[in-house]
């Protein structure tokens, strides 16, 4: 073995990719590459699927895109002839004509080896198995007289059964000395945890130490929060890159031996509320920015969800970047006007009221004749806020700004909103936020702001939107209590309902009430057309609307909050079977 053998340097390239964007892919491949250079680096590790973007979704079914990443990887690999740094990229590759997610090393001026992914997940965000094939577990590949595996994202998530490989004792088995995995780990709250449990198992089976790389970006629902790490084969901490930003850090591994241990920077990570805020945050950035759109446009209303989005806006993008409008009628009140109007000033964001009594008016005189001898109804109330997202449609177009739509996943969750109305607009930053949620980001925001975060620092939204009784203020003293159950009850039963999917009889056994859990039920469940028209937002949850929770519209199904009954087994014929119980990486 040479004495280069008993140092290794792999630089971390934890970057931020756009799907489709291979051109700008490959240039922060480049650019990575030059760093890591600079840094000594031998090998240069990119995430899962990076020269593509990740999720691709069926764009990696066309095959003008599997040739333009396949003529992407070929040119990088003519350039590594330099000397360089080799580099492992995520690239989709067909071979035998056959599509696989890929890591290819480049190295010596030509592909050096490639390895496939093995586990392919098709749950929740994930369908990977309608899309790609599975390659086998392979062997470790060797860098510069290193023995590396690469096992790629849900390679190291799931033991070995009936469907899936164990791929890391594989490599161990067959001589693998370090563990790199490409990963595109999209962010949940508490998902660190899991990740690290995860890896400390395939740590404490193989023996060997284990770089965990992710990407860190928004990518239309999801965001990825980097927040790559290593662990040595002891299982201690070897380092922690920052989550919800690039970094490209360079790590050192020393042979002792036959141990590599590793040293390198730690970084704090941001927790619990903290983490859903920064993700939010750049959720909305990189969705507003990798589709061209020049700034943002939102109601502003003087309650607590338009100020929190107006908030994430401004930290975002910044606040020549976001136009608030104010739209009052008659039933908005002053302090509403008040508040909207020292929140803007506070974020620094331009700002107008465009009151809407005359367009609202117009409407019920067009509609007069229609409606005559019907009494009022939430027809009148629908009309206020199907006016105000006309206005906030209009001034889109004239501009160019993206609407930001601003409810919760509270009111998504029971269609407390209105289609074509308060619905309206192309992105929504705390659609898988909760009410209850709602209030605590915008007490935290007012406390403190996350890393490279573009607003302003200090008190920005006014404490009176955060101490008064939530309200649409679509008819006089109107609260949203009238319509709904208290938000930390209301929350506490959704939650169970939509991330737990308990049945009612096991709702109510915890002691909640009967009538109160049926209604929420059955507003969820006929709220479902409503979401299915609903904007894009960023998923922070273990379940969100529209990529994890995915029910048809028409649905006669309801749980009648009764017992189960027993399933009999005397009925069923069985063969041999598996289960397994799957967790993403």
């Amino acid at each position: 073995m040479t004495e280069r053998a008993s140092q290794f340097a792999v630089t971390l390239a934890q970057l931020n990719p756009t799907v489709g964007d291979i051109d700008g892919n490959v240039a922060k491949v480049r650019a990575a590459r030059v760093q890591a250079a600079a840094d000594g680096a031998d090998l240069v590790l990119f995430p899962e699927l990076f020269i593509a973007g990740y999720p691709p979704e069926d764009l990696v079914q066309k095959p003008a895109f599997q040739s333009a990443c396949r003529a992407a990887i070929e040119s990088l690999a003519r350039e590594t002839a330099d000397g360089g740094p080799a580099m492992l990229v995520g690239t989709p590759w067909v071979e035998d004509g056959k599509l696989y997610n890929a890591c290819a090393l480049l190295d010596g001026g030509r592909i050096a080896s490639l390895r496939f992914k093995a586990n392919l997940p098709n749950y929740g965000v994930f369908d990977e198995k309608r899309l790609f094939s599975r390659g086998p577990a392979a062997g470790p590949v060797t860098v510069r007289g290193v023995r590396i595996g690469v096992p790629i994202c849900e390679d190291i998530w799931l033991e070995e059964s009936e469907d899936y490989e164990n791929v890391v004792e594989t490599l161990a088995e067959t001589g693998a000395e370090i563990i790199l995995v490409p990963n595109g780990s999209p962010y949940a709250r508490d998902k660190g945890d899991v990740r690290l449990s995860v890896a400390v198992a395939r740590v404490t089976e193989s023996g060997l130490p284990l770089v965990y790389l992710n990407q860190v970006c928004g990518q239309d629902e999801l965001v990825f929060d980097g927040a790559s790490f290593a662990l040595n084969g002891d299982l201690s901490l070897a380092a922690q890159l920052p989550a919800f930003e690039e970094s490209v850090t360079t790590l050192h591994f020393t042979k002792t031996g036959d141990d590599w241990r590793c040293t390198g920077p730690v970084a704090q990570l941001p927790e619990g509320d903290k983490a859903d805020y920064a993700a939010c945050v750049l959720g909305l950035r990189d969705y507003v920015g990798k589709n061209g759109f020049p700034g943002v446009l939102l109601g502003i209303s003087g309650g607590i969800d338009s100020a929190l989005c107006a908030a994430i806006a401004v930290d975002a993008l910044g606040a020549d970047q976001v136009h608030g409008v104010m739209l009052p009628y008659r039933f908005t009140a002053p302090s509403s006007i008040a508040d909207a109007g020292e929140l803007a000033g506070h974020l620094g964001i331009r700002y107008e009221v465009l009151p809407i009594a005359e367009a609202v008016n117009g409407f019920g005189t067009i509609l007069s004749d229609i409606f005559k001898n019907l009494p009022p109804d939430i027809t009148e109330e629908n009309l206020q806020a199907r006016t105000r997202g006309t206005l906030l449609m209009a001034i889109s177009n004239k501009t160019g700004l993206m609407v930001v739509t601003t409810g919760n996943k509270s009111e998504m969750s029971v269609g407390y909103a209105t289609l074509y109305g308060d619905m309206n607009g192309g992105f929504n930053p705390i659609k898988d936020i909760y009410k209850t949620q709602v209030f605590r980001l915008a007490s935290l925001r007012n406390v403190w702001k996350p890393d490279g975060a573009l607003g302003p620092s200090g008190e920005v939204i006014p404490p009176d939107i955060i101490t008064r009784p939530p309200t649409a203020e679509l008819r006089e003293n109107q609260t949203d209590q009238d319509s709904l159950p208290p938000y930390d009850l209301l929350d506490a039963v959704l939650e169970r309902l939509v991330e737990r999917e308990e049945p009612l009889e096991v709702i109510i056994a915890a002691g909640f009430d009967r009538p109160m859990v049926t209604r929420i039920d059955h507003l969820l469940n006929i709220a479902e057309y409503k979401r299915r028209q609903a904007a894009p937002g960023v998923k922070v949850t273990r379940k969100n609307f529209g990529r994890d929770r995915r029910y048809p519209i028409t649905n006669r199904f309801r749980d009648k909050g009764e017992p189960l009954p027993a399933p009999d087994e005397t009925l069923v014929s069985r063969g041999n079977s598996a289960s397994i119980d799957a967790f993403e990486g």
